[in-house]
């Protein structure tokens, strides 16, 4: 849960309701939204991006079938605007829970190892929950520290009444079983939603998940501030990741699209993007998607480092 505004990215979880006394639910996040700004060429495609790590200087731009169609008529989802109105909507709703039943939201994060790029998440995380009024828990351990440590730690925050939400940063040291450290967390303190219950949820018709990971949310949730329609749609999300990929595509099948997931061993990808009214590029390889694989009017949502690039 990134919520710190950090110029151009930001990831925001919103207070939605209470659950049984003690218990508050951190239920809507949206991850790491930032728009690039169009080139020269703007197009009949509709370009967001949305990312998950601190964004260099992006170009997003696409091209259809000629540069004498690809006019003037691209329009720009404006996702740092946005984040500002979530994070200023948060801000009101955490005050009037702080006034409502005394509480403050907390959010525990815990960082093992190094890794620059984590650090950063973290370091923006905390930021990001001053910002709008929640506590925030950092604990940071070494690259060698041993599982059982992070488990003891992750035990105590799901006993903590003052921590609401855990998120515990990936990716891990080699050495550590991640599937055991993320069942560890309490499912009504699963802020990435990565819990096997509550993907389970996430999966099946009626059952609401406690939380939803928060990159595949942002994507729903720009699509629905902006008024585009996913109902009856064709959508194809491109990767199939347990963080981005797969649970866009459970999203994108709640909203009633019909969805396609595109993966290394999809035959004929471009042909079947082609096709699509919705695209959520979620690979992290450059260059995968290419404007002559879009259709007009297609709202392309880049996740990561994959920009449209112009043919």
């Amino acid at each position: 849960m990134n919520l710190a505004d950090c110029s151009s990215h930001s990831a925001t979880a919103r207070l939605l309701h209470f659950g049984s006394p003690g218990a508050i639910y951190l239920r809507r996040f949206v991850g790491s939204l930032h728009v690039g700004r169009c080139g020269s060429n703007p197009t009949h495609v509709k370009t967001l991006r949305l990312r998950s790590n601190p964004p260099k200087t992006l170009t997003v731009t696409a091209a259809m079938a000629s540069e004498a169609e690809v006019a003037a008529s691209a329009k720009i989802i404006d996702g740092k605007m946005v984040a500002k109105e979530i994070r200023d909507e948060i801000t009101t709703e955490v005050s009037r829970m702080k006034d409502a039943i005394g509480v403050v939201p907390g959010l525990a994060v815990m960082l093992i190892g190094e890794r620059k790029d984590s650090a950063t998440y973290v370091r923006n995380k905390k930021k990001a929950c001053e910002s709008v009024g929640i506590n925030s828990f950092e604990v940071r351990l070494p690259e060698d520290s041993a599982e059982t440590e992070v488990l003891k730690f992750i035990s105590d925050f799901n006993d903590d009444p003052a921590v609401h939400g855990i998120l515990v940063q990936l990716p891990l040291p080699k050495h550590m079983n991640e599937q055991n450290i993320l069942n560890a967390v309490s499912i009504e303190k699963d802020v990435d939603g990565f819990h096997p219950l509550n993907i389970g949820r996430l999966a099946m018709r009626g059952r609401e998940p406690s939380f939803v990971p928060c990159t595949p949310k942002g994507c729903i949730e720009l699509l629905h501030r902006y008024g585009f329609q996913i109902k009856g749609k064709k959508a194809v999300v491109i990767g199939r990741s347990n963080i981005v990929g797969m649970p866009a595509a459970l999203l994108l099948q709640r909203e009633d699209a019909t969805v396609t997931i595109v993966h290394s061993r999809t035959q004929n990808p471009e042909q079947i993007v082609k096709e699509a009214d919705i695209v959520i590029s979620a690979v992290g390889q450059p260059d995968m998607v290419r404007g002559t694989w879009l259709k007009p009017g297609a709202v392309v949502i880049d996740v990561g480092i994959n920009p449209v690039e112009l043919v």
